[in-house]
């Protein structure tokens, strides 16, 4: 059974940066593709960033390109997110996902396997 385990939210204000960490166990395969998602209070869960079992392809939502940075360091089974420059409507809860496969996954519904979030919340 794969769990997902997420750390390293928190308060930062406005400019700040923050290191989300992601920590996996029970893959099956070596081929998992991971995700980060967010959800702000009254919005849907939306795509952040992917990357695929390699950690050579990486994607990220538009408006978050040149923020964001999605890692993966597979001996040690996690993948993580470098959030920079960050603003106030960068607050939600922020989760990990996997899915086993090769390639890139935007959509919430390819996704498998869901963290239990870690809410990241950025002051004015």
């Amino acid at each position: 059974q794969v769990q997902l385990v997420e750390s390293g939210g928190g308060l930062v204000q406005t400019g700040g940066s923050l290191r989300l960490s992601c920590a996996a166990s029970g893959f099956t395969s070596s081929y998992y593709a991971m995700g980060w998602f967010r959800q702000a209070p009254g919005k849907e869960r939306e795509f952040v960033a992917t990357i695929d079992w390699s950690g050579v392809t990486r994607n990220y939502a538009n408006s978050l390109k040149g923020r964001f940075t999605i890692s993966r360091d597979n001996a040690k089974n996690t993948v993580a997110l470098q959030m920079n420059n960050l603003n106030p409507e960068d607050t939600a809860v922020y989760y990990c996902a996997a899915k086993r496969g090769v390639g890139v996954f935007y959509a919430k519904s390819s996704y498998d396997n869901w963290g239990q979030g870690t809410q990241v919340t950025v002051s004015s």
